[in-house]
């Protein structure tokens, strides 16, 4: 901006705008605004502290000023505004800068004078990504952090930092703000927003605990549902925090500040719900199974940690509302209770073997249900062990990166988890470290050992409710049996999500609070994203009340639920399951070191290091006593309150009250009245549990027929042919066929061709989804979206019909997001597909003859040849696999995302018999004449080809082919050769 502009206004004055190569300023950087006189440009300094002596009234009257000075600053002419705490001192009390800057942006925007001056913010308080995140979403234009700066620089010459890497002050400024940049762009990412410019001011936060008050002053439209602290108690805060740096007491015996443990527990620093005492008595009670030590760790969760620091320590149970007390015998036994239990989302991956298989087994032991995260499942779990026990969890996960989600992994489910999002980091993918993915990992999630895996943020075949609903067909289709859930996050307005994704036939939901989730989370997003699971299951709950929606689906909720109390208050307002992750790990010997994502875990859970993984002392035994010694302080509970069963207590938010806050001086704002209001029922008879199915209409499905003509196959590996006409009515064709042949064959399906499926016309979406080994589809006509999603071994033929006259190479044929998650098989399409085309392809061959945009991004395995153009952002993220483009006009370099891969000419003989072996494939099936034209001219067409290779994976092959070379060279270990070639192939 500049004097007198206006962005209204179309003049050379517009042009008149200062560049910043970034949003946080060196201290040098500040110093020249400080001092820029350019062209008329002139700065305002405005000091945003106040005289200590002023009290807790000082708050107030300095966010006037402040605001006033800033109006007056844009009277004289003034082009920036610095808003400076740099004089703090003894008898100076800083405004917090969030405050400051919220209330001079608001103040300009209402006096419609924002757009005439920019905002820069010198302080001593912004340190963490999320801070920054927060001053430029509520208008900042730029920071200057000099004392984060400063604080590194001491650290530096106190010896903190390696010298050789930061051995100059402008290095660490230097790594500092590239360290802020990547946290802000992932903030910004997972919101969706490309560019700093649309962050800014967009106030795309909630907050909670803050009073309407403060959020009318300073961060007017941002939503704050149970109210909170006012200017008076932000006030004391201050003067408090001011005390500490400038202390009027004697300090002699407190040399240096105290650790305040916001990270890491630390005595006498923040409360954390999981510190030395609620660990050691959940182990306790967990391995001697004593109600004694269960009872300690309730008083030390219950009434120490969780009351000062969660919504529903703030809750207490009204005692004779519903008619109580009963006698315990009449109360719903622990063996039903414990059925309602579920672990978490954790992957064999994220945590070692023996830690997954143990929580499995426990599970179903007591008839709950245990849930393989996102990283596919052994075959081997699915069958019982010796002395009854199980290793296979009942709840199969399909995340964004479809890692080993295949027609026998879903088959093998009694629960298809969809997770849209993760309650301690919503909005972002999942990330397993190379060092994770040892072979055995790799297999299962068909990927390459010591390269590292991606999940994307968003499923791709998920933009709107319509594509949830589809996905839901999809899964609902790959296992009839299984219930299809799907995992939201609590945030604002999830109550609305979940209406509409139970209009789109989910069986059940989870709401997943910010409290839980993984310990390799950023720690931007442990604390300071997402939401308690209090505003989101009351939100959740009330919201399919008032639709009457609510007996159609099971709402489940998770995040730190521990105790009795944790579980009634949960159904009270409004779940019937309930998820346990850290509680299960806690109980098996997890003791908090918060090195999950190193691969050091000392207790061998978040670990794949086999050294580490002996270190492992936890059993199945551990979780099945704890579960069953919360299951009974339940029975106690509700029979105090009254209640016979789960169902008669779900949504009964008129049990419970507030305590009067007088745990904390910061408490006695909050409101809860949102969060316990009754759900307002449309009529009488509205159910306010599920007590119906929901109807998938699988009884329509074309699948039907196809089963019925394919049992000799089915049931005997006789060979089938099945020719029927299609519509695009007809969705998800070959799904229920593929569940079939997974419960008779398992994995490797029938022998190839074994069910030859001909069909004619128009398909409709996520033809030939999950198909199994052994099944050839092949398609006179076009298709819709989601052709072979997640394919499994099969094979898929699309081409236009034969008496067309049009050319195949210049026209649409299938649709977006074509062969998502595929694993294994074969698919030839003589045509151009739209966008995504092979996203998330971990292991199946393709042909195609031209792509939209983002095709094979997030590829980690498989082969695709493009025989036409590609659209831009090809092979974003991809890391496995390789692809072959034809490029006559060689321009694809300029379409090809090179953050992850290499181009190379195809010199090696392996690629060039290969990439000829899948044309002649598609010369073959399709009757291509684009395949026929490339054989005919092999040389040439051979010299325009590129092939685009993911580096990691280049690396991990030459390291492979060094050691084989190396053991080859060795006489002397012969033993060691034979293993590695049994590892490596």
């Amino acid at each position: 901006t500049g004097p007198e502009g206006n962005l209204l206004e179309v003049n050379e004055k517009q042009a008149h705008r200062l560049r910043i190569p970034h949003p946080i300023l060196s201290t040098e950087e500040m110093a020249a605004l400080r001092h820029m006189a350019y062209k008329g440009w002139r700065t305002r300094v405005i000091d945003i502290t106040y005289p200590k002596a002023e009290g807790v009234a000082g708050l107030e009257a300095a966010l006037a000023r402040i605001c006033e000075e800033s109006s007056q600053a844009i009277a004289d002419g003034y082009s920036l505004i610095i808003l400076s705490d740099r004089a703090v001192s003894a008898e100076r009390v800083p405004v917090s800068t969030l405050l400051a800057a919220g209330a001079v942006h608001q103040h300009l925007v209402k006096t419609s004078e924002r757009t005439r001056t920019g905002i820069v913010v010198e302080t001593g308080e912004a340190r963490e990504v999320h801070h920054h995140c927060m001053l430029i979403g509520f208008g900042v234009d730029a920071i200057n952090p000099y004392l984060a700066f400063e604080s590194l620089w001491q650290a530096q010459r106190e010896g903190l930092l390696p010298g050789d890497k930061y051995d100059e002050d402008n290095k660490i400024v230097a790594a500092y703000r590239k360290g802020v940049a990547k946290g802000m762009l992932k903030v910004m990412a997972k919101m969706g927003i490309s560019t700093l410019q649309s962050y800014k001011g967009a106030q795309i936060f909630e907050a909670v605990g803050i009073a309407d008050e403060v959020i009318a002053r300073c961060f007017d439209g941002t939503p704050s549902r149970v109210q909170g602290v006012g200017f008076d108690v932000l006030a004391e805060e201050s003067l408090r925090r001011h005390e500490t740096a400038f202390p009027t007491r004697d300090t002699t015996r407190i040399p240096v500040l105290e650790n305040p443990g916001e990270i890491h527990w630390r005595d006498r620093g923040e409360r954390h719900m999981w510190n030395p005492q609620t660990i050691s008595t959940l182990q306790e009670a967990a391995r001697t199974n004593s109600r004694d030590a269960y009872a300690r760790f309730v008083k030390a969760s219950d009434e120490e940690a969780t009351r000062g620091s969660t919504l529903r320590g703030l809750m207490r149970f009204k005692r004779g509302v519903n008619g109580g007390p009963i006698a315990i015998d009449e109360v719903d036994s622990a063996s039903e209770i414990v059925k309602r239990f579920c672990t978490g989302a954790m992957s064999f991956g994220s945590i070692s073997a023996e830690a997954h298989e143990s929580l499995a087994v426990a599970m179903n032991r007591i008839g709950g249900k245990s849930n393989t995260g996102e990283g596919g499942e052994d075959e081997e779990r699915f069958q019982p062990l010796p002395n009854g026990d199980s290793k296979r969890s009942s709840i199969k996960q399909v995340a964004s990166g479809r890692f080993g989600v295949t027609a026998n992994y879903l088959a093998n489910a009694d629960e298809i988890q969809i997770k849209i999002a993760q309650g301690a980091k919503p909005g972002e993918g999942g990330e397993l470290p190379g060092g994770k993915v040892d072979e055995t990992i790799a297999r299962l999630r068909y990927s390459t050992p010591g390269v590292g895996l991606i999940s994307p943020p968003p499923h791709h075949d998920i933009y709107s409710i319509e594509d949830m609903a589809q996905l839901i067909h999809d899964l609902k289709n790959a296992n009839r049996h299984a219930r299809i859930s799907v995992k939201l996050v609590s945030e604002m307005g999830v109550g609305t999500i979940a209406a509409g994704v139970t209009k789109a036939k989910a069986d059940h939901i989870v709401i997943a609070g910010h409290d839980g989730g993984t310990g390799a989370s950023p720690l931007t997003s442990i604390k300071h994203a997402g939401l308690p699971w209090e505003l989101g299951i009351a939100e959740t709950h009330q919201t399919l009340v008032m639709n009457d929606l609510r007996s159609r689906v099971v709402l489940q909720t998770d995040g730190q639920l521990k105790t009795g109390k944790d579980v009634v208050i949960a159904t009270l307002l409004g779940a019937e399951e309930f998820g346990f992750a850290t509680l299960p790990l806690v109980a098996m010997g997890c003791i908090m070191m918060r090195k999950c994502h190193l691969n050091t875990c000392p207790v061998g859970i978040a670990t794949q290091d086999p050294e580490l993984r002996k270190k492992f002392t936890g059993t199945p035994e551990h979780v099945v006593n704890y579960f069953f010694l919360l299951a009974e302080e339940v029975r106690e509970i509700m029979a105090g309150l009254g209640f016979r069963n789960i169902n008669e207590m779900v949504g009964r938010s008129d049990v419970l009250e507030t305590y009067d806050a007088e745990d904390h001086w910061k408490a006695n704002g909050l409101d809860l009245t949102s969060i316990l209001q009754l759900a307002e029922k449309p009529h009488a008879d509205v159910g306010t549990y599920q007590t119906m199915e929901q109807d998938h209409a699988l009884e329509l499905a074309l699948d039907n027929e196809i089963i019925r003509q394919a049992q000799p196959a089915i049931e005997k590996a006789e060979k089938v042919s099945i020719e029927l006409p299609v519509l695009n009515i007809n969705r998800v064709v070959g799904t229920m066929l593929s569940h079939e042949i997974a419960k008779q064959w398992g994995a490797e399906g029938l022998p190839a061709d074994t069910i030859h499926i001909k069909l004619n016309g128009s398909a409709g979406q996520s033809l030939a989804a999950f198909l199994s080994p052994g099944v050839t589809i092949e398609v006179e006509g076009d298709c819709n979206d989601y052709v072979g999603k997640g394919l499994s071994g099969g094979r898929v033929v699309v081409y236009p019909p034969k008496v067309s006259s049009f050319k195949a190479e210049n026209n649409i044929l299938i649709g977006n997001v074509v062969l998502y998650g595929a694993i294994s098989g074969e698919a030839y399409f003589r045509g151009i597909a739209a966008e995504r085309f092979c996203v998330r392809n971990s292991g199946a061959s393709a042909v195609i003859e031209g792509i939209g945009d983002h095709g094979c991004e997030y590829m980690t395995g498989g082969r695709v040849v493009v025989l036409g153009q590609t659209g831009r952002n090809f092979a974003a993220g991809m890391s496995g696999g390789v692809a072959y483009i034809l490029d006559h006009a060689g321009t694809f370099r300029r379409r090809c995302n090179m953050g992850m891969v290499e181009l190379e000419t195809l010199s090696s003989g392996d690629d060039i018999a290969e990439l000829k072996t899948l044309i002649k494939n598609h010369a073959r099936y399709t009757g291509s004449t684009v395949a026929q034209q490339v054989l005919d001219n092999w040389e040439a067409s051979l010299s325009q080809f590129v092939k685009v290779m993911p580096t990691d994976y280049k690396r991990v092959l030459q390291e492979r082919q060094t050691r084989l070379e190396r053991v080859a060279a060795d006489a002397t270990s012969t033993a060691a050769g034979l293993e590695e070639k049994q590892i490596y192939g």
